[in-house]
């Protein structure tokens, strides 16, 4: 004998439940695509991050060679001026300076002897600092607007060198 309380299934009540689970599915499948995409998202912030760091670090380098080889010369700030300084030299000299720039071309991205992003060497031999030397080098990632000139990265190194 059957228990006298049991209740029957309410007709159309399969019908209203229909569809819920498929619902659930295609709602948890929209989660899981929007974490996806931040994740890509991410990823690619990390390599143009990680590029730009390895670009900082290379120009680092190059200021920091630059620099090595004016210690080891003619320290005086009239020789420096005719070894290095890029608004000093003429249409032929600065060798060093031109060995110099053409490394920093061919290592950085962007970098044009001609324009906005052209490596610069400043000599004071006069004034309240002379030997006061200031390296600038400049850079456009290839993802940069050459047409914007704040688009383009810098690295600035600045030392006193004493005759």
């Amino acid at each position: 004998m059957a228990p006298k309380n049991l209740q029957r299934p309410v007709a159309g009540s399969g019908r209203r439940m229909r569809g819920v689970m498929l619902l659930e599915a295609l709602i948890a499948i929209l989660i899981f695509s929007i974490g996806i995409l931040g994740i890509i998202g991410l990823q690619a912030s990390a390599v143009q991050q990680s590029t730009d760091a390895k670009n900082r670090a290379e120009a680092a380098y190059l200021a920091d060679q630059l620099m090595g080889q004016m210690w080891s010369g003619d320290r005086t700030a009239a020789g420096l001026k005719a070894a290095f300084d890029s608004d000093f030299c003429g249409a032929g000299g600065c060798p060093s300076y031109v060995a110099w720039a053409n490394s920093v071309k061919t290592t950085l991205p962007g970098v044009s002897l001609t324009t906005d992003t052209k490596p610069s060497v400043d000599i004071q031999d006069a004034g309240a600092a002379p030997g006061l030397i200031t390296i600038s080098i400049f850079w456009r990632a290839p993802t940069d607007d050459p047409s914007v000139p704040t688009t383009r990265h810098h690295y600035d190194l600045q030392a006193q060198i004493g005759q």
